[in-house]
């Protein structure tokens, strides 16, 4: 009698990574591995430029794994590291040899914060992206940080530079309210329902095609507004939802508590009603 071959579990086969997505994300990954030897070189423009192509690339890892139904623990793992270097790192050498080194321990002080807040939000949102909403942040993402820093080297270098009176203290600042935001529980739209292989209403194409044509002028001052625009939305967000929640409390406990009674008129001595 032939033995029979005992059938092999399905886990015990090889198991392999997807190609297409991780080569996105080591695209990214190099892109802000590149804004660091170009920020140690002094070339600013260049190195924020490389932090904004790493955003883009950073984007769509995502969207091709989740069109491609690609999507795996490897990638979600090796995606959080990349971005790490890349919108952690990178940003927090190039902020410090462009406007923070003439602070000393002081400045890179500001920009270690900046990155172990980052560090602490892509924790966070590894531990609670299946809890929290689906079209928002928790938290201003690390990527939309990093972007808006890039924005704002390059929108700089547009006008000439900053004052340097004014310039080291606005940075300083302004990498502590970013640092306070990515760690924070202010919500930022996510953008992830807006798939574009489903259909959408015409005025969706028109907004995407003229903002654009607005960054396409003059791109070095129009993408720090739109960047600052929406790292300034979510504090906006949060707050009309909060007064949305309060108005909608306030409508339940008037229709649940009973009316108030109305109290008889008291009577004087004189029977005239007081």
């Amino acid at each position: 009698m032939r033995r029979r071959r005992k059938k092999r579990p399905r886990n015990s086969r090889k198991k392999g990574i997807y190609v297409l997505p991780n080569l996105f994300t080591s695209a990214s990954l190099f892109g802000g591995f590149y804004a660091i030897i170009a920020a140690i070189q002094g070339k600013f423009s260049l190195a924020a430029t490389a932090i904004l192509i790493s955003c883009v690339f950073d984007a769509l890892d995502g969207r091709i794994a989740r069109f491609t139904h690609t999507s795996s623990q490897f990638g979600s793992e090796y995606d959080s590291l990349s971005d790490l270097v890349a919108f952690g790192v990178a940003p927090g050498v190039l902020v410090f040899l462009w406007a923070l080194k003439p602070f000393g321990r002081l400045g890179w002080l500001a920009s270690f914060m900046y990155v172990i807040c980052g560090a602490l939000r892509l924790a966070r949102f590894n531990v609670q992206k299946n809890t929290v909403e689906a079209n928002y942040f928790k938290g201003l993402p690390i990527p939309g940080a990093a972007s808006f820093i890039a924005s704002l080297v390059l929108f700089a270098s547009a006008l000439g530079g900053i004052p340097e009176g004014s310039k080291h203290i606005l940075i300083i600042l302004l990498i502590y309210v970013l640092s306070f935001l990515m760690v924070s529980a202010v919500q930022y739209p996510s953008f992830k329902g807006l798939e574009f292989k489903h259909r959408k209403s015409f005025n969706v194409l028109v907004s995407i095609i003229l903002i654009a044509l607005v960054i396409a002028y003059k791109p070095k001052v129009m993408l720090f507004f739109v960047l600052a625009a929406y790292t300034l939305s979510g504090p906006a967000i949060t707050l009309y939802r909060m007064r949305a929640k309060r108005a909608a409390a306030a409508k339940t406990a008037e229709g649940v508590l009973p009316p108030a009674k109305k109290q008889p008129a008291k009577t004087g001595e004189n029977g005239i009603s007081q």
